[in-house]
């Protein structure tokens, strides 16, 4: 009987778009991810990180999650092993994890002290995870985001390229004490397969304008060769990365992308989940089968001149959909009631304008963004945008990133929890 994982990640539950909250959006995936999960018959749910989009999430967000997590411990089948991304808090993440377990559901927030600690035994057969039995279990590595405090130590002096080579060697010899630990728990376990997860940046991976993917260490360093991750993993399933695709070119080591679009950018493109089919006797070479997830909220980007953009929002209302609209204006000259003129145009429809650009071609400022709000703005990026109006010189500007980012871990540990 084969074995059947389900490789998700980058939920990034409670994230808004434009002042916009997804709720709904959200639950529309959960309910069809768990349908999902029994329609399949998943063994095993692997949740690469990001579970939330902030380190305090609502408590909406926090209901959608243990709802989610409690429908699916009531089927009574699928184990869902859940690793913290960049954007979770890892206390906030652990704090129940001793009750969760219990109903088959395992949790890992931070780094452990012994990397042992985050290789998982699932017995497919049994709720005891130190029963392993031949042919139904298998060995996962059950990595969390790395801090930069969990895998380096910072020398006064060291350049940007010294920061860079520590924290690759951290990050690989992360990976490798773990991945040992768990070839060291397959001798006793028989031949099964061995999954990594991980939630990182992979050296030419791929994003989209406006998918909302942070950098995770200082000056886009740590994007790490897949030629670095251990030989003996038979399927590596990764988060961060908003786009679903391969690491490397290599088939069993992949992204799943976030299942619903973070951003315009990433309008009209497919999301999708990883299946990953491992056959009895054929246990270190899965079957891959990406699943699309449904649309649940429509959204596009409109460019053009006035004529165009008008033309379009004409076309788009005989859909009769529910279309959240990004427009972008790109004339000579946009018109000073440019905004009036095209909430007339979806006046009496389904269509709802959540932001107009003005990237007139005669408009030498920079480009006019109506209705952007501080809340669609991540830590990082109004912080850079301090930067710049006060001209930071380069030179002092990733050191001061890197004090900003340590000072953000600390305040997103004593906030967790916090609605």
């Amino acid at each position: 009987m084969a074995i059947k994982l389900l490789h998700t990640s980058d939920w990034h539950l409670g994230r808004a778009l434009y002042g916009r909250k997804r709720y709904d959006e959200f639950a529309a995936f959960l309910s069809w991810l768990g349908g999902l999960i029994r329609k399949e018959t998943i063994d095993v749910l692997l949740v690469a990180g990001d579970i939330f989009d902030s380190a305090a999430p609502g408590v909406r967000a926090q209901e959608l999650y243990y709802r989610f997590l409690w429908d699916t411990a009531s089927a009574g089948r699928c184990h869902v092993i859940i690793t913290a991304g960049n954007h979770d808090s890892p206390s906030f993440l652990d704090a129940p994890k001793d009750l969760l377990s219990a109903m088959n559901i395992h949790v890992i927030g931070s780094a452990l002290d012994d990397p042992a600690d985050e290789v998982l035994v699932i017995n497919l057969n049994s709720a005891d995870l130190l029963i392993p039995e031949a042919g139904r279990s298998l060995i996962v590595c059950a990595v969390p985001y790395l801090r930069d405090r969990d895998i380096r130590t910072v020398e006064s002096g060291e350049s940007v390229d010294d920061k860079s080579m520590r924290l690759i060697e951290g990050i690989t010899n992360h990976y490798t004490k773990v991945v040992e630990a768990a070839e060291e728990k397959q001798k006793s376990c028989g031949d099964v397969p061995v999954i990594v997860m991980g939630h990182m940046f992979t050296a030419g991976g791929t994003t989209v304008e406006g998918d909302g993917v942070r950098e995770l260490y200082v000056g886009s360093l740590a994007h790490i060769d897949a030629g670095l991750f251990p030989s003996s993993i038979d399927y590596l399933a990764l988060g961060h990365l908003h786009s679903a695709q391969k690491v490397g070119g290599l088939e069993h080591m992949r992204y799943s992308g976030s299942p619903v679009p973070m951003g315009f950018g990433e309008s009209g493109k497919p999301k999708s989940v990883v299946l990953v089919s491992f056959q009895k006797g054929d246990v270190h070479n899965p079957d891959l089968n990406l699943i699309e997830v449904p649309v649940f909220q429509h959204f596009e980007r409109i460019k053009g001149n006035l004529s165009e953009i008008l033309t379009r929002l004409s076309e788009l209302k005989e859909t009769e959909r529910n279309i959240w609209l990004e427009i972008e204006f790109s004339g000579d000259s946009a018109p000073s009631n440019l905004r009036e003129l095209l909430e007339e145009a979806v006046k009496d429809s389904a269509l709802d304008i959540l932001r107009v650009r003005n990237r007139s071609r005669l408009q030498n400022l920079m480009p006019l963004v109506e209705d952007e709000l501080l809340e669609d703005l991540d830590e990082m990026e109004v912080f850079k945008r301090c930067l710049d109006a006060s001209e930071i010189e380069d030179k002092n500007r990733l050191d001061l990133i890197q004090a900003y980012r340590e000072t953000l871990d600390s305040v997103y540990e004593s906030q967790a929890g916090v609605d």
